[in-house]
């Protein structure tokens, strides 16, 4: 099951950070500064205060992205549902990953509101299910498909 960990890790993990960086740029902030805030998860908010966190915030997206497919892979294994349809089954999960991530997560760590203006929702909504939770259901399905049990 490494394989198919490893290549939706880096398919939706990579259209996310893209996506994260176009959005961040359209702000009017920097790519750096928005993975200098994604290592000040883990390591506080000393992070923002030296680029050099950067990269240490890309290796904690790809490792968080990583957790989120191996739940969605071990899910499928077991479930024949989401191997024949991984476009419901992944849109659906790119809702449950934006809710545990925007009403959970961040509030918790960063002390923010909810989201609630339209348009950074629909951003959001977006990079989650079309950018993260189809590439993982599409991944999921090409590899665990001849796996999974019948049901």
């Amino acid at each position: 099951m490494l394989k198919p960990i490893a290549v939706a890790t880096a398919i939706a993990g990579t259209l996310d950070i893209l996506s994260a960086v176009v959005f961040s740029i359209t702000a009017g902030s920097t790519p750096i500064h928005m993975l200098q805030s994604v290592a000040s998860g883990p390591f506080g908010d000393a992070a923002l205060t030296s680029t050099s966190y950067a990269p240490l915030g890309l290796l904690v997206h790809f490792t968080i992205m990583a957790c989120m497919v191996t739940a969605y892979m071990v899910v499928a294994q077991r479930s024949r549902l989401l191997l024949d349809r991984p476009i419901l089954a992944g849109a659906l999960y790119g809702i449950l990953l934006w809710l545990v991530m925007y009403w959970v997560v961040m509030p918790l760590r960063f002390h923010i509101p909810h989201p609630s203006l339209p348009i950074p929702i629909a951003k959001q909504l977006f990079s989650h299910i079309i950018l993260v939770g189809i590439p993982i259901g599409l991944v999921a399905r090409r590899y665990l498909r001849s796996q999974s049990p019948a049901q």
